[in-house]
Parts: structure tokens; C-alpha cells; sequence
């Protein structure tokens, strides 16, 4: 039985998980969240109803970095998304930690409040997330020297979760100049085909975007 996984295309933290699938070219049948009956599914199976989630035979995991880990141990490919050295191994899962936390999170501060019926605090919003994501590129700025990707030379979970984290993050306040190393591995990260294809099937989609899609990208 192929693996499912239940996602929508515009979704940052699914486009993580294809991301995954599509580097290793994992075969899996992929619910559309849009498809008729694939929420109710999804909220059977999760009740959390939050995605992505995977489905392998009776086993349903959820978080996307869980699943990622679950795929590289379960369905390894040619590119291991986690070392084998435990310090290594670490450093992979501070990053992955930190572009969800301190990227992607940041950044959803303000299209939370875009979407919210009366947006009354978006400036405020659109201001703290500026604020955050700020220190989130001064400090990736730093750890990216010397590196390819984010935690070394190998692409990793890390890069993963950084596509798409950079990805929206730069829609919402963008890197600026200060942070060369940092617009160069975003630019990298476009550049990868699983991130590319992410990209591409995300497109028509971009007028789900609260905040208003730049004409970039």
C-alpha cells in the first residue's frame, strides 16, 4: 500500500514535507485537501486537524518534522534528511527547530491577523513580525558562514523546513542587504528541484495569500 499524504500546495509546512517526498522520489498518493471529502478524512485521522499528515498502511504520523524523520528511517532514499553522528544530528534539528519557531512562526503572526474578519492590529502585527524575523536573519546570517546549506555541506531536514520558511518570510519582510549570505541561500533553495516543483504547484494558489503575493518569485 503507497504511502498518502493528506496536504494542500500553498501550505508552507506541507510544501516541507513534499519537499521530502520529492527528493527521494518516495512514491505516495497525494489528498489534495481541496479534493471533495479530504478534510473530513483528515480530521478522522487526526483530530488535531492540523496538516500535513502521512498515512503508511495503519499508521498515521503527524508533524512535519516527525514525518520527515519517519520517511528517513522508514523509507530512506538517497538523500538521509538526518546524520548519523548524534552532534551533527543536532545541529540538523536546531535549525529544523528554529525555521519553524523563529521564521515561519514569526512570519504567521502577521497573516494570522490578515485573515482575521476585522484586522484591526495588522500594523502592529505586521510590525512585531518585522521585529522577529529581523533577529532570526542577523542570527542565520552568522551561522550560515562558511556553509551550503543550512547545516553544512549536505542538504537536511534543515533545508526543509528553511524553503519554505524563507520562502514566505521574505513575502512578509523582506532580507535585506545586510544579509547576503542569507538572500544567496534562499536563492539556492529556489534553485532545488523539490523546492522549484513545491514552488510551481503552490502558484496559482497565491491570491490565498492574506498579505497580498509580491509579483517575485
Amino acid at each position: 500500500m503507497p504511502l498518502t499524504l493528506y496536504a494542500h500546495p500553498f501550505s508552507s509546512y506541507c510544501q516541507k514535507v513534499l519537499m521530502a517526498l520529492w527528493e527521494n522520489d518516495t512514491p505516495f498518493a497525494y489528498r489534495h485537501l481541496e479534493e471533495p471529502g479530504a478534510s473530513e478524512e483528515l480530521a478522522k485521522l487526526w483530530p488535531i486537524a492540523k496538516f500535513p499528515v502521512l498515512v503508511d498502511g495503519d499508521r498515521t504520523i503527524a508533524e512535519t518534522s516527525i514525518i520527515i524523520e519517519y520517511l528517513d528511517r522508514q523509507h530512506p532514499g538517497q538523500v538521509r534528511f538526518l546524520p548519523e553522528d548524534p552532534a551533527a544530528a543536532l545541529e540538523v534539528r536546531l535549525l529544523d527547530r528554529f525555521f519553524d519557531q523563529y521564521v515561519m512562526n514569526a512570519a504567521q503572526v502577521a497573516v494570522n491577523e490578515a485573515l482575521r474578519q476585522t484586522p484591526d492590529r495588522l500594523q502592529e502585527a505586521k510590525e512585531n513580525t518585522a521585529r522577529a524575523l529581523e533577529t532570526a536573519y542577523a542570527w542565520l546570517e552568522k551561522r550560515l558562514d562558511g556553509r551550503e546549506w543550512a547545516a553544512g555541506d549536505n542538504f537536511s531536514l534543515a533545508d526543509c523546513a528553511a524553503a519554505p520558511s524563507l520562502f514566505y518570510g521574505d513575502w512578509i519582510h523582506r532580507i535585506g542587504d545586510a544579509y547576503p549570505r542569507l538572500r544567496a541561500y534562499r536563492t539556492r533553495l529556489l534553485a532545488r528541484p523539490s523546492f522549484a516543483r513545491a514552488v510551481e504547484e503552490g502558484r496559482k494558489y497565491r491570491s490565498y495569500f492574506p498579505l497580498g503575493a509580491p509579483d517575485r518569485d
